[in-house]
């Protein structure tokens, strides 16, 4: 499982740079910085070198205003499997490159038209801990210390301009979008009380729910990256007081304390966790799973009813995320995909998935600027038309 979780996520990554899976993404492409003074500050990747980001200036109306996206890519939960990592751009800085920026970070305003002027920056993932851990392990010679990269990534960027910000919105997709809701507060207190600060948590809602077997596997393997990664220490207390760190790991028992204004963005039928959360291929093997895991169509009436279940615990904690704060906004669609802000034609294409025929990019925009409440769950599948479904 431990590897097929990293690959599930090299995979999605393969794909966010391809607009849809059909044509070429044609935005320049964004040098990556290299953070050299973290490295005093142990503030390294997997393998000891130096974190790094990419970013676009603003400009024009946004030159003050400040998108800060945390990048994805699964977790590591061993030493086999962070070592294997540390090999990669998951891991290393050596094996980065620059990269586009499209879909909430492209820089067209027919593509992100609520931010496309403002500064936006794309923060390089290469801990494995959502940016949480803080240790060194001794046997591997491997740097656990996403925790502190973040922290100097957030220095340097407020060096260069971002403590000037009047608007400014923390963003992540997949294990970024939880990286969005573990930091959120701590991305609020960078910033003096007069800018508007909010968080954007794109499919980062993973949840603890039963897989097929019977049995939590992935809370299993969140207690190893918790474990492994030293990521207890920095939980929120008021969670991990009264539970289990590991079960603070998980969105849904931390993200009503958080006093940022969020946003969930998540399909319901959530593909990563159905296929390496709920029926992953170590627990399945072969079996009436075998197919439905990798394709909605092939599941038969039992199947459907085991992630309408799944859908349901989702949608409620989704609801009880929004009631938490007036300030919240949600779009929970019934789609069969995974990550929807890093792609231009589910963030805002001419056909991109709705609700209430409103879009994915204008539904975020109107909750950040109070536009108007957002508070958007789809009905169940298979009603909603509007989807980029995926399907291998």
């Amino acid at each position: 499982m431990k590897f097929l979780l990293l690959i599930g996520f090299l995979v999605l990554i393969s794909t966010w740079w391809v607009d849809g899976g059909v044509g070429v993404i044609t935005d320049p492409m964004v040098e990556l910085t290299l953070v050299q003074s973290a490295v005093p500050k142990g503030a390294v990747c997997l393998d000891g070198t130096p974190p790094g980001y990419h970013i676009q200036r603003g400009y024009s109306s946004g030159a003050n205003n400040w998108l800060v996206d945390l990048e994805g890519g699964g977790w590591c939960n061993n030493r086999r499997s962070c070592l294997f990592r540390s090999t990669t751009a998951l891991g290393s800085s050596k094996y980065m490159d620059k990269i586009y920026f499209s879909a909430i970070l492209s820089n067209k305003s027919e593509e992100n038209p609520d931010f496309y002027n403002w500064n936006r920056v794309r923060v390089r993932y290469c801990d494995g801990a959502s940016f949480a851990g803080e240790g060194y392990d001794n046997e591997s010679g491997l740097y656990f210390r996403g925790q502190r990269i973040g922290s100097a990534i957030m220095e340097e960027l407020m060096g260069i301009g971002m403590s000037s910000a009047q608007q400014a919105l923390l963003s992540g997709c997949s294990a970024g979008g939880l990286a969005s809701v573990l930091h959120c507060d701590n991305f609020r207190a960078l910033f003096p009380s007069q800018t508007i600060v909010k968080c954007l948590a794109d499919a980062g809602l993973f949840l603890d729910y039963v897989d097929v077997s019977g049995l939590h596997g992935l809370r299993s393997f969140y207690d190893g990256v918790v474990t492994l990664q030293g990521v207890a220490q920095n939980l929120p207390e008021r969670c991990t007081s009264r539970m289990n760190a590991t079960l603070c790991f998980f969105p849904e028992n931390i993200v009503n304390g958080i006093e940022t204004p969020g946003f969930l963005l998540n399909a319901a039928y959530d593909t990563w966790q159905i296929q390496y959360s709920l029926a992953p291929a170590s627990v399945i093997l072969d079996g009436p799973w075998k197919f439905c895991r990798l394709n909605y169509s092939k599941c038969d009436s039992s199947q459907i009813e085991f992630l309408q279940g799944f859908r349901k615990n989702m949608t409620t904690v989704a609801e009880s995320f929004y009631q938490s704060k007036a300030t919240n906004g949600l779009f929970i669609n019934s789609c069969f995909t995974h990550g929807q802000s890093v792609l231009p034609d589910t963030w805002y294409g001419n056909n991109s998935p709705s609700i209430e025929n409103k879009g994915i990019a204008q539904s975020v925009g109107n909750w950040y600027f109070n536009r108007t409440e957002v508070k958007l769950i789809d009905c169940p599948y298979p009603c909603d038309t509007t989807c980029h479904n995926l399907v291998t």
